[in-house]
């Protein structure tokens, strides 16, 4: 078994040098004209057709009447043909492909409700939206 050293350690004592600043040459540079010039990539924060603001307003009953058939039928139809546009541009984006087949799914479940309890309403919503040629 290793015995302790006896002798006392020594600590080195920090030695407190006082360094000068350097100094910094200043240097003029030429500007460079570059050959080509490269565009900023610009993110789209909401992806918007041009023909959205062309749409129908929402068929709203009331001012707080969201969960009116006629008001998701018309909120669906706005999502999809943005989604729409997104994917002519974007062929590869199969989640919001997924997406987009699930809205449509809803939405047609939404108006074969509506016509089979208001035939009247589901035409009127079917003319302003276009939805049917």
């Amino acid at each position: 078994m290793p015995t302790k050293s006896t002798k006392p350690v020594e600590k080195k004592k920090a030695e407190k040098t006082v360094k000068a600043p350097k100094k910094v040459a200043e240097v003029k540079v030429a500007p460079v004209k570059a050959e080509k010039t490269v565009k900023p990539v610009v993110a789209k924060a909401v992806i918007e057709p041009k023909s959205a603001k062309k749409t129908a307003k929402p068929a709203k009953a009331g001012s707080n009447d969201t969960g009116s058939i006629d008001f998701q039928v018309t909120n669906f139809t706005k999502k999809i043909k943005v989604l729409t546009d997104h994917l002519k541009e974007h062929k590869h984006d199969f989640d919001s492909r997924r997406g987009l087949l699930i809205m449509v799914g809803k939405r047609r479940r939404l108006l074969n409700y509506l016509r089979k309890t208001e035939p009247e309403k589901y035409l009127a919503l079917i003319k302003t939206l276009k939805l049917k040629r």
